[in-house]
């Protein structure tokens, strides 16, 4: 059995059972065997692991429904997340000005008018 190449690949996954997010890279062997038949090996840390393409299962649960996305995902909505729950730094407040005259902040009164009430009332003439 001889290595041909190696391909590094990376995916995103998400579990949609418990919504658990994370990524994963592979190295990517692809081999010959002794009948000439090619075939892969997924390596994680040294270590052969199974396809993540073939039943991937969530770290989380172990739950089988995961999507698998391409790289940079999950890290991508980890950080819009994170910039949804931020505090904006607190700044000048400013108090809103009160209709009036410029004698405290305080408004004239109105003078009602019988016609200013009945005018709603009024029907025009024909």
């Amino acid at each position: 059995m001889s290595e041909t190449a190696v391909v590094h690949e990376s995916y995103s996954f998400a579990c949609m059972r418990c919504g658990h997010g994370w990524e994963q890279s592979y190295e990517i062997e692809h081999h010959v065997d002794a009948e000439g038949r090619e075939f892969v090996q997924y390596v994680v840390a040294g270590q052969v692991v199974p396809s993540p393409l073939s039943r991937p299962s969530c770290a989380n649960c172990d739950n089988h429904v995961v999507r698998i996305m391409r790289p940079g995902r999950v890290a991508s909505a980890r950080e819009a997340a994170h910039r949804q729950h931020e505090t904006p730094p607190a700044g000048p407040v400013e108090a809103p000005i009160a209709e009036g005259d410029g004698r405290g902040g305080q408004k004239e009164p109105h003078h009602w008018h019988l016609s200013d009430i009945l005018h709603p009332f009024q029907r025009k003439a024909s």
